[in-house]
């Protein structure tokens, strides 16, 4: 018997929503995973005019899940996270597309140890057979406070110039912005207009949840 089975017997993975037992290999135990709330193909632009769909809404498990990865460090949620998306991806997003991380700001990224989007971009090129190019940096000096609370306008103001294209950087003709939450869409267009000012013909955007309302 391997080893990871035999200790999943003995101490069973937990449920990272809830803490009940889990299956294996599996981050939410059943109850959990069947709450989530799944969402259609059909989605409303980001505020910004950036085409964007989400698997999940971020409420429940799906919260869950981002906080464990963003604030515990749990970075082998990302293979869950992102098999989740590829499975409900409407047909032909995830397509002739490059993907592209959304950066962190570097004081957050030494802090937490990783950028959560790149993780989640890096496990989802794997499993959807996609190049990842990590080609865009957020301008030194940009806003380092968290944006959560703040309202559409605010996030534009304090985000706009605050991206651009890494110096000899490729530029992907068709590219897909990976992020782990969507809200107002403020930083998502930001992104986009700094791939756009570099060339990209065509930018849409994934998240592995969206804010409920948004």
């Amino acid at each position: 018997m391997p080893l990871a089975r035999l200790l999943s017997l003995v101490v069973p993975p937990l449920c990272v929503s809830c803490g009940d037992a889990a299956p294996l290999h599996q981050p939410l135990c059943r109850e959990c995973l069947g709450g989530l709330r799944w969402l259609s193909f059909e989605q409303p632009l980001a505020g910004t005019g950036v085409a964007v769909w989400a698997a999940v809404s971020y409420e429940g498990a799906a919260r869950a899940l981002v906080r464990a990865l963003k604030f515990r460090g749990a970075v082998g949620l990302v293979d869950a996270m992102a098999a989740q998306m590829a499975a409900n991806a409407p047909p032909g997003l995830l397509e002739g597309r490059s993907l592209v991380p959304v950066p962190l700001h570097a004081a957050r990224r030494r802090r937490r140890g990783f950028n959560q989007a790149l993780e989640i971009a890096r496990a989802l090129s794997r499993r959807a057979g996609l190049p990842l190019m990590d080609c865009l940096e957020r301008v030194s000096g940009g806003a380092r406070e968290s944006q959560v609370g703040r309202g559409r306008e605010d996030r534009l103001s304090a985000l706009h110039g605050r991206f651009r294209m890494r110096a000899g950087a490729p530029v992907p003709l068709r590219a897909l912005l990976v992020d782990d939450v969507v809200t107002t869409g403020s930083t998502l267009g930001a992104c986009a207009a700094a791939l756009a000012a570099a060339g990209v013909r065509e930018v849409g955007a994934v998240a592995y949840a969206r804010t409920p309302g948004r």
